[in-house]
């Protein structure tokens, strides 16, 4: 089976990218959010990069 990246709808805070960004790598979603918030605190990048990627990421289908 393909393993596709999907916008998480069980475990999302906000829009679900940090959950399903989390599911495809097999990460603990605690971990990627705190990636995200200091890429945000850094340079303000990862707020742009989160937007971007809740608007390009589709929402997982098999909820």
């Amino acid at each position: 089976m393909k393993k596709r990246l999907y916008r998480s709808r069980e475990d999302k805070m906000v829009a679900g990218v940090c959950g399903g960004l989390a599911k495809y790598f097999d990460v603990d979603p605690s971990l990627v959010r705190l990636a995200c918030v200091l890429l945000c605190l850094y340079a303000g990048t990862g707020l742009l990069a989160y937007i971007l990627a809740a608007i390009i990421i589709p929402e997982d289908p098999t909820y």
